[in-house]
């Protein structure tokens, strides 16, 4: 029952965020952006996504060569005595 209540305030948030958007942008349509503006917003969303996924790549990686493992240490019988 939790994890249906938790989906349904993430998908308002979500359609909140949506209209948001959408309202924002109808409203400020008649400002012209100048390339330089594009251009900017452009290399913000590819320079986004690449560390993104970057990051995600290290974190499987990470993952599959076994570096999140908790740390082991070997006890020799000899250091026991």
């Amino acid at each position: 029952m939790g994890s249906w209540i938790l989906i349904g305030v993430l998908l308002a948030l979500l359609a909140l965020a949506g209209w948001g958007s959408y309202e924002g942008w109808m409203r400020h349509s008649d400002i012209a952006m100048p390339a330089s503006g594009y251009v900017a917003m452009t290399l913000g969303i590819v320079l986004s996504v690449a560390v993104g996924c970057g990051l995600m790549i290290l974190v499987f990686y990470s993952s599959r060569k076994g570096y999140d493992e908790p740390a082991e240490r070997d006890v020799d019988e000899s250091e026991n005595h």
